[in-house]
């Protein structure tokens, strides 16, 4: 069990306002969504495949809701958990101005409120990294996917490179940081060698880790994190400016899958999924 150290209560505190560009958590919305959800998507197409219609996903730390939308809008029946009271309602509002069908509950990902071997797909994204119990939460991730089922993730690794990133840079330097209050622990962050093991032990066998990162190689970019922020730049326009995605290095980010030990989830003729309403 790890003591926090990280404010986790700032999702209460700016949680109305996700999806707004000027909110430092939309950096996590304008490249890094469609970023990590291309690569999701090819996941999905080369283990579950193309028709998702049906099946079931559960994202863990739903947050405002982004990855929620866009596995719903390819045909998957969400549930979002997330302990932000305030970030939960921010999703259920939008998702219901969207006209999206996503049911939304509070919990944490150390004790999951939903039933064993209920889903097709979990995903765990940004979150990782700001649990106490990590053994705990893939425990859960487990106990909640169907024998065969999917598990899709990402977060941050344990180097120098990413302590001077997310901790100096985005955090910690008065010019470039997004919050005034630590949002990440560095000690909490996990190397690859760290994480495969856990899964591993839960019965969740690793297939691939890729890095996650910003893509832009234009040096402009560097006084660009100093104008975030207010009127001068947008978090949103930031992040479409870096444009998150699959990159060589996992120094800093990286995400990947694994699958539940167990059967693998049955094929049609077309070599399909089978649909289970």
């Amino acid at each position: 069990m790890v003591r926090l150290v990280i404010d986790n209560d700032v999702y209460n505190r700016v949680g109305e306002s996700w999806w707004e560009e000027d909110n430092p958590l939309n950096l996590l919305h304008g490249s890094l969504t469609p970023g990590r959800f291309a690569y999701f998507r090819k996941v999905l197409g080369e283990t579950v495949g193309r028709d998702h219609h049906g099946l079931r996903a559960l994202d863990v730390g739903s947050g405002g809701g982004f990855l929620a939308e866009e596995f719903t809008r390819i045909g998957f029946r969400v549930t979002g958990i997330d302990p932000s009271p305030v970030s939960v309602d921010t999703a259920r509002r939008h998702a219901a101005g969207s006209a999206l069908d996503i049911e939304y509950r509070i919990g944490s990902g150390e004790q999951l409120p939903v039933p064993d071997a209920a889903f097709d797909v979990v995903y765990c994204c940004d979150v990782l990294e700001h649990v106490s119990d990590l053994d705990g939460v893939i425990a859960e991730t487990s106990r909640a996917l169907k024998p065969g089922g999917l598990y899709l993730f990402d977060t941050i690794n344990r180097t120098f490179a990413s302590k001077l990133v997310a901790i100096k840079i985005m955090q910690e330097w008065r010019m470039t940081r997004m919050f005034d209050t630590p949002i990440h622990d560095w000690s909490m962050c996990i190397r690859p060698a760290e994480l495969e093991p856990i899964m591993a032990r839960h019965g969740l066998r690793l297939g691939e880790i890729v890095g996650l990162g910003p893509r832009s190689k234009n040096p402009l970019r560097l006084l660009d994190l100093a104008r975030a922020g207010g009127t001068r730049l947008s978090y949103g326009e930031l992040s479409r400016r870096l444009d998150f995605g699959q990159i060589r290095s996992t120094a800093i980010s990286y995400m990947g899958f694994a699958v539940k030990n167990g059967e693998s989830p049955p094929r049609r003729r077309d070599g399909l999924p089978e649909r289970r309403d």
